[in-house]
């Protein structure tokens, strides 16, 4: 008789949680978290759905596994094994007890080079292992878009696939044996001719031997749906280890894997071909896969963001082979309207980028309204892929829906994010009505419900349309051969709850939508730097703490605007914890595939935290200190020498020194002249660094632009809104807006990059309502594009030197930097400036508590880089914050592009 696990609603009816919080602590070494934080980083994966669990354990290794599942066994409370969270149907959220692999269970634990194969524990994460062995000429053949997080316990408990998998496989492919432990205590080492089944399993299988013949797809390379039992048949080597692979975490918890590794192509080439439109491209796949190819990945053009460096069509084809010649003879079989190879690995890794972010980019429609998961990663036989397409196509038309097909077109496998409306009972109503006719459509091709990601709650209410119900059955019977007790990830896979059930948009309240935005990608779990100039997310990297990631600051924010697990609103101290050291780089505002923008989140937060109460002491030294520069101006280096708790600052950091004359008096000495553009005297510049306003104003005035200011006082705000004093910044803001009505349609030229990206953005999200704001946004210019558009002919001296330093992260995020590249280039300035934050983040790097994270953000890349470099390199800082870190870290003075420019020009007419 199977004996059920008590539901965690039981539990806390029998005020047993403290109990098990306690028996956990006194049984596992590693960590054990009951608190509403840690419960609340769990509640969610990236699906829809919604589940809260009791507690979270992450053990520190096979040990404490054993021990945790002890302990919830006697207590009759479920098990659920995550890694890094980025399962699409819900498998990786649970109301019992959470393993969080992440933290300790990460080690790749050996590597055999002569027999291609490593150890790994659960927690870690593909890019690393593929780090590993990339010296070795290997590689780990699966590779996922999530790839850079994504774990390899999270891999095998999905059987991941990704884009290689036309030539490699699925992980369940890539696997040779996997110990587990079962939730009764058993500890199993898997793999083939039965070893380690558990006791009944290899008689279960006896007994259906017909059904498992029969009851499979044929033809079929993605399919994920259920569990792979035909892998127990006497003629495929009853492989326990691969029919383990896909299990979803029902049957056991993986505590260690070996798996093989594939030899790295020697010349990878991508060929990117264009076509009309996605069911064109589908079309063509199955003349192409004879061919051999490495990939076959597609994607439309409303998934593609600005200039892509595509060919010409409506959808393309990424297909990438090891040799040109194979490269070219595909192209020629193409039937493509337009093509690209790409050989070079910086070229071919911002092409792989557009393809990795769909996953995120399409939650987005061109409208901005939102799409979801829902029916993410379907798979057909892939010489039926165009037509399915179409049907699809009709299908989504059929029932008032939109979305865009993507994904691996070479395994007919693809993924759709749909706008369904998941907020209303008719748009839930639409949501299963749409689910259980695509199934349909998906049987009827022949095809597997999931090609990837796996079922979990999302589809296996469907799959008995799949299987039907005799081997579904047989799925349950497995269930309970391997799991009597149903306490692992229980209503997944097995006797699966309802699709529609627990969406995690219940009850979320209408006024803050925008923290149902993230959608658990996870991009921002990235804990070493990229080969790219990503910023996000800077204080995660410094970390390796969920909650300080860019997605674990929006659960919080989900929880808070639900009030189930976090219940005192915008007064909770967790989110504020989680928020305090966000830096605001606005970096997950360009980086996030969703454009999640946690610094303008974090500024409302802080504004209603602390209204009506009394705020830290940093928010109103550096909070407002453009009023304290225009009161005391010099005289505020007298608190240089006062004790830094009266001014607000860690004890580490000096505070800047002020100039003994602002940027402003200099520039109202000389002669008033028309102007072609307004220079803006931000903060920094003005009293703090006026040098770079001198210098920008020479370079403008050499390349022929005539320079103005603002006719009167003039804040974009930036402190305040750093701070969240919102009404405030407004009010600065107004001001401002009145000063310009006296110079309409003038340029503004900002140097300092975050007063620049204050303007850019914030000034028209808080004065939405003045036509003013829009205005002066669109106005913004850098100083590389003032002298792009205003002085295009000009020619900046040569300095022919090497350049090191750092694009400022809200330059990245919100102005880009492609007329900075130019101009360095024009001059003589070679080699790119590193990606990341500095660090010191304005008022961030200056407040109690956050100087050990701010050294770790520069640690990331900028110090690395500057120690790096040529000893004659320029080092260029356009950033207050950042010239400052460096000068703090490093005893170096950084420069502003314009001051370098402005000095060569000096020297240049001495010559």
């Amino acid at each position: 008789m199977r004996r059920q696990v008590r539901h965690p609603d039981l539990v806390r009816k029998h005020h047993e949680l403290s109990r098990l919080e306690a028996a956990l602590r006194a049984a596992v070494a590693g960590d054990v978290d009951f608190g509403a934080t840690a419960r609340a980083l769990m509640t969610m994966d990236a699906s829809n759905y919604r589940r809260v669990p009791a507690g979270v354990v992450a053990p520190r290794d096979a040990t404490d596994v054993a021990a945790a599942l002890e302990v919830c066994r006697s207590f009759g409370v479920p098990v659920v094994a995550r890694g890094a969270g980025t399962s699409i149907a819900g498998q990786a959220t649970g109301t019992g007890v959470v393993l969080d692999f992440t933290r300790h269970m990460r080690a790749i634990v050996s590597v055999d080079r002569e027999a291609r194969t490593a150890v790994v524990q659960p927690g870690a994460v593909l890019d690393r292992l593929r780090d590993a062995v990339r010296p070795y000429g290997l590689t780990f053949g699966p590779d996922p878009s999530t790839h850079s997080r994504c774990t390899l316990g999270g891999m095998i408990g999905n059987n991941a696939c990704g884009a290689h998998s036309v030539a490699w496989g699925t992980t369940a492919d890539n696997v040779t044996s996997i110990d587990v432990l079962t939730y009764g205590g058993a500890s199993l080492r898997l793999g083939r001719d039965w070893q380690g089944a558990p006791e009944g399993l290899r008689e279960l299988v006896g007994r259906n031997l017909a059904a498992l013949r029969t009851g499979y797809p044929a033809g079929l390379p993605r399919r994920i749906s259920g569990y792979a039992l035909d892998a127990l048949l006497p003629e495929r080597g009853a492989d326990v280890a691969r029919s383990f692979c896909g299990s979803e975490g029902t049957l056991g918890v993986l505590t260690e894997a070996t798996v093989r590794l594939v030899p790295l192509p020697s010349a990878p080439v991508l060929a990117v071909l264009g076509y009309a439109d996605e069911s064109a491209a589908a079309d063509a796949v199955a003349g192409l896969l004879p061919l051999g190819p490495l990939t076959v990945e597609g994607m439309a053009a409303d998934l593609v963001r600005g200039e892509a460096g595509l060919p010409r069509g409506g959808a393309w084809l990424f297909v990438e082979t090891d040799g040109l010649a194979s490269a070219q003879e595909l192209v020629r079989a193409a039937d493509a309207l337009d093509s690209v190879l790409v050989t070079d690995p910086a070229g071919q890794r911002a092409l792989w980028r557009i393809r990795e972010d769909a996953a995120g980019t399409a939650t987005r429609m061109p409208d901005s309204t939102e799409a979801w998961p829902g029916w993410e990663d379907c798979a057909v036989p892939p010489a039926r892929l165009g037509a399915y397409l179409r049907e699809f196509r009709s299908l989504l038309a059929e029932h008032g829906l939109r979305g865009t097909p993507y994904g691996h077109f070479g395994d007919g496998c693809i993924h759709v994010r749909i706008d369904f409306d998941l907020y209303t009972g008719a748009g839930i109503g639409r949501f299963r009505e749409f689910s259980e006719a695509v199934a349909d459509l998906v049987v009827a091709h022949g095809g597997s419900l999931s090609g990837e990601h796996g079922d979990g709650q999302a589809r296996a209410e469907l799959l008995s349309k799949m299987y039907g119900p005799e081997l579904v059955a047989l799925f349950g019977e497995v269930k309970d051969v391997w799991d009597p007790d149903g306490g692992l990830n229980p209503g997944m896979l097995v006797r699966p709850r309802q699709l529609d059930e627990g969406l995690r948009f219940a009850g979320l309240p209408v006024v803050v939508p925008e923290v149902a935005r993230c959608v658990g990608v996870a991009k921002c779990r990235v804990a070493a730097p990229s080969s790219g100039p990503e910023v996000m997310c800077p204080s995660y990297r410094a970390t390796g703490e969920e909650r300080h990631s860019t997605r674990g600051r929006a659960r919080l924010l989900h929880e808070m605007a639900l009030g189930e697990v976090i219940t005192d609103g915008w007064r909770s101290e967790e989110v504020m914890e989680a928020l305090d050291l966000c830096l605001s780089c606005k970096g997950c505002r360009s980086d996030c595939p969703v454009g999640v923008d946690m610094a303008t989140y974090k500024a409302e937060f802080l504004d209603r935290h602390y209204a009506g109460r009394r705020r830290p002491w940093s928010h109103v030294t550096m909070g407002r200190l453009p009023q304290w520069l225009r009161v005391f101006g010099p005289a505020l280096n007298l608190a240089r020498a006062l004790p830094s708790r009266l001014a607000g600052v860690t004890p580490e950091r000096e505070l800047p020194r002020v100039a003994s004359r602002t940027f402003v008096s200099w520039f109202g000495t000389r002669l008033e002249t028309a102007s072609d553009v307004l220079l803006w005297p931000d903060t920094f510049t003005n009293h703090l660094a006026p040098q770079v306003g001198r210098s920008a104003v020479r370079v403008l005035e050499a390349a022929g632009v005539r320079v103005g200011l603002p006719p009167g006082r003039v804040c974009c705000g930036l402190t305040y809104v750093s701070t969240g004093q919102l009404d405030r910044a407004r009010k600065v803001m107004g001001r401002t807006l009145d000063v310009l009505d006296a110079v309409p349609g003038h340029p503004v030229v900002v140097l300092e990059p975050s007063c620049a990206a204050t303007l850019r953005t914030d000034l028209p999200e808080l004065l939405a309502d003045d036509p003013r704001a829009a205005r002066v946004a669109a106005s913004v210019r850098t100083f590389a594009q003032a002298l792009e558009e205003f002085a295009p002919t000009w020619e900046p001296p040569r300095l022919d030197h090497p350049a090191v330093g750092q694009t400022h992260c809200h330059q990245h995020a919100i102005l880009g930097d492609a007329a900075e590249r130019r101009l360095r280039e024009r001059a003589g300035l070679t080699g790119d400036l590193s990606g990341g934050c500095c660090g010191l983040a304005g008022n961030f790097g200056f407040e109690p508590g956050h100087y050990e994270v701010s050294v770790a953000c520069a640690e990331d890349q900028l110090l690395p880089a500057v120690r790096a470099a040529d000893e004659n390199a320029v080092l260029l800082a356009d950033g207050f914050s950042c010239r400052t870190q460096l000068d703090h870290l490093t005893g170096r003075r950084a420069r502003h592009l314009a001051e370098v420019l402005a000095d060569a020009l000096v020297a240049r007419g001495n010559e």
